[in-house]
């Protein structure tokens, strides 16, 4: 209601659609984009969602045999003899020790090597640098735990030049901050790639007006680069939390021997080493389900915490 002139005037508002209207109108116009997402969309509801179903096990005693839906329900049976397994709670251990460690060293590595290649001024050296510390990646673990295995090996390795007695990877004192170190050789170069995204993103203005004022190279990192980034920063923290119950199955897998299985038995080769050796599908079916469940309220925790400190989370 509006007065002019001493009349009043009535003005319509505007009437709200409804979301499948606005669904509809964004489909008409953006419908290709929708068909480019489609087949990730198929394979997400397939690989992730549809095999949710299967979670129902962990409460049940599942017998092959008998399917899924078939098998007797035994309630908590699982969780109960899982919490009460005291090679569980070593393995629990292992893994937030291990995750921890990477947290505290792994996850700023990629950070640190983003911000000084961002400061390589010749490009084509700064393309040279990128490329090789991007090609860990694609190798597998199984080829690093080949290539570690020799290089540490006291009889052939590089160590055999220093009188080294015994391969280090085979020792339980070494064996958590071999897995970190192997762990940032391989990942570090892959992970600055979504950190360079957000290097580039950053108006040159802002270095150039910090040149002007006399600012050095660690000013214009510390204030303009770092801040810029904090939001890229604190999603990726958010994710790592979310996973500190996984370790990663691959390096750990190939990496531990019986040597170190004490310190290097971590959930995710726990759960393979029941559900997959051993055909006790339901017992490691619980233990999964407690890896996603404790994941979940990591996750909701970290985006809290960083919600109330300024940043913008994953939701």
């Amino acid at each position: 209601m509006n007065a002019i002139h001493g009349r009043t005037i009535s003005v319509p508002k505007p009437q709200k659609q409804s979301g499948w209207k606005r669904f509809r109108k964004n489909f008409r116009v953006h419908k290709y984009y929708y068909l480019l997402m489609l087949p990730g969309i198929i394979a997400l509801l397939v690989f992730r969602y549809v095999p949710m179903a299967g979670i129902v096990i962990a409460f049940k005693n599942f017998r092959i045999a008998d399917g899924i839906f078939g098998s007797e329900w035994v309630g908590l049976k699982w969780f109960e003899m899982l919490f009460s397994n005291a090679e569980f709670t070593n393995v629990l251990f292992n893994t937030i020790y291990i995750s921890i460690l990477k947290i505290v060293f792994s996850f700023p590595a990629p950070i640190l090597l983003a911000l000084m290649i961002n400061e390589v001024g010749h490009l084509k050296y700064k393309k040279v640098v990128q490329t090789t510390v991007y090609l860990p990646h694609f190798i597998s673990w199984v080829v690093v735990g080949g290539i570690m295995m020799t290089i540490l090996s006291p009889s052939v390795g590089v160590l055999s030049l220093f009188g080294a007695a015994k391969n280090p990877l085979l020792e339980p004192a070494n064996f958590r901050w071999l897995v970190v170190i192997s762990d940032i050789w391989k990942e570090a170069g892959w992970g600055t790639v979504v950190y360079l995204a957000a290097i580039t993103s950053i108006s040159p203005d802002l270095y150039e007006a910090a040149t002007v004022d006399g600012a050095t190279r660690f000013q214009k990192i510390w204030n303009i680069t770092l801040p810029a980034i904090s939001g890229t920063i604190a999603i990726m923290l958010i994710l790592r939390t979310g996973s500190i119950l996984s370790a990663g199955f691959d390096q750990m897998y190939v990496l531990q021997t019986p040597a170190t299985m004490d310190v290097g038995d971590v959930l995710d080769t726990f759960v393979y080493r029941y559900g997959l050796a051993q055909g006790r599908f339901s017992y490691a079916a619980a233990a999964g389900l407690f890896q996603s469940v404790v994941g979940l309220i990591l996750v909701s925790i970290s985006n809290f915490v960083t919600a109330k400190m300024g940043q913008d989370g994953i939701w």
